[in-house]
């Protein structure tokens, strides 16, 4: 498994991941945007404009994160290639990249997501009713701070 940063060119196969991945986490929490917008935002906003992060194996694309200053806005790995330490790979990347501390939010019904933030050190800090969110799903923020 490789990870590097993504390039333009990578960004369908970024949204394929995405795409799969949340349909398979999430299959209660409706979708704000159609298929073709999700690919369109990952083409045109995300990729180009966000730090992007893949992971790969031979030539397929099996995981995406995405940080946005000190959150951790994305990490999605295909439902295929879970449990193989893809998203640790990930998480610790993200750490190294950012050692003051980190954010992030997830749906408080991502039951998956959330043992696996808290075993990486996250501690949910806040919980909503999913009023700010376009899923208008309830979520939680979670933090990571390095240990003392």
């Amino acid at each position: 498994m490789t990870i590097r940063r993504a390039t333009d060119i990578d960004a369908e196969a970024v949204a394929a991941v995405w795409l799969r991945s949340f349909a398979t986490a999430l299959p209660t929490v409706r979708r704000a945007h159609t298929d073709e917008q999700v690919r369109s935002w990952f083409r045109e906003v995300v990729v180009p404009d966000r730090e992007t992060w893949i992971a790969t194996a031979g030539t397929t694309t099996v995981a995406m994160m995405v940080l946005d200053d000190d959150e951790l806005d994305q990490l999605y790995v295909d439902p295929e290639h879970q449990g193989n330490g893809i998203g640790a790979d990930l998480v610790n990347l993200a750490k190294r990249r950012h050692p003051a501390g980190l954010t992030l939010w997830t749906f408080q019904v991502n039951q998956p997501a959330r043992r696996f933030y808290e075993r990486h050190g996250f501690t949910a800090v806040e919980h909503t009713d999913g009023s700010r969110n376009e899923e208008r799903e309830p979520d939680v923020r979670y933090i990571w701070r390095p240990q003392d």
